[in-house]
């Protein structure tokens, strides 16, 4: 079982940055890759960006060269500091991993998502 808990939210004029953080925690053997989706009022939820446990990373175009994802393993953590904001950026930002929680289960989970908002 992995409990994720995002931090970092809030409110910042259009160029600004913030930086999410997400803690996880629980009883697992390992977290494979952890990431970042978000979610605007009347849209799909998409992909933000994602980091592997070996470091590499993904990012959506909308996002390349402005957002950094990383991770500390040691703390279990993984952060996605957001440069450059623009009012479309707007939307709430949730965390994910899929985390080894069993020698032969595997499980995604969730955030409770954090309200970033960007205005203009």
């Amino acid at each position: 079982q992995v409990q994720l808990v995002e931090s970092g939210g809030g409110l910042v004029q259009a160029g600004g940055s913030l930086r999410l953080s997400c803690a996880a925690s629980g009883s697992f053997f390992s977290i494979n890759v952890m990431g970042w989706y978000r979610q605007a009022p009347g849209k799909q939820r998409e992909l933000v960006a994602t980091i592997t446990d070996g470091g590499s990373t993904n990012y959506a175009d909308s996002v390349k060269g402005r957002f950094t994802i990383s991770r500390d393993n040691a703390k279990n953590t993984v952060y996605l500091l957001m440069n450059s904001l623009k009012p479309e950026d707007t939307a709430v930002y949730y965390c994910t991993t899929k985390a080894v929680v069993t020698m032969l289960t595997i499980k995604d989970y969730w955030g409770q998502g954090t309200q970033v908002t960007v205005s203009s």
